[in-house]
């Protein structure tokens, strides 16, 4: 019996370390204090999707300003790694808009935000596609992930468009 038992406790030992390896590797795409500000506007769908709209914003400004700088060093890597975090924080934006779907809330306002931001980051991203004047293997790092965060916004603003019509509706028929 004791065998078993240490060749479990090496197991167990090892499922942790692999566990913590894994925690490690994945990034959290928000600030503590993003975070914070998130909590604080966690019934709040306007306030929320105003916020998600300026974090995903700001991880495209400071794609763009990293880019613009001669002297950055690591270009692919921090490419991928703010369009990472943008397309996560895009994606929680959406989980967000359909919870608060899902509860039946009125969504008509913060939608035309999102749309419009949707329109924003579309230019943003198919502009850095376009002008992306890198050697084949950095554009290799990040160009699979610019063409997964290209189709969520796309998607996403069909989305969008799609809930804002179907609310409005839905609101015109109320009022009768």
């Amino acid at each position: 019996m004791m065998p078993s038992l240490r060749g479990l406790t090496w197991w167990l030992l090892a499922c942790l370390l692999l566990s913590q390896v894994w925690a490690q590797r994945r990034r959290e795409p928000l600030t503590p204090n993003e975070i914070d500000l998130l909590r604080d506007a966690a019934q709040e769908p306007e306030a929320r999707m105003k916020l998600f709209v300026q974090f995903a914003r700001t991880r495209l400004t400071s794609l763009d300003t990293m880019r613009a700088d001669p002297k950055a060093t690591d270009r692919a890597q921090q490419t991928h790694d703010l369009l990472q975090d943008f397309l996560d924080i895009y994606d929680e934006l959406n989980d967000n808009i359909d919870t608060f779907v899902d509860r039946k809330a009125d969504l008509r306002k913060p939608l035309k935000l999102v749309i419009e931001a949707d329109n924003e980051f579309q230019a943003k991203l198919r502009a850095l596609k376009q002008s992306v004047e890198a050697t084949p293997n950095e554009v290799q790092t990040y160009q699979f992930l610019l063409g997964n965060a290209l189709d969520a916004v796309d998607a996403g603003s069909q989305d969008h468009r799609q809930l804002l019509a179907e609310q409005e509706e839905a609101a015109k028929h109320k009022k009768k």
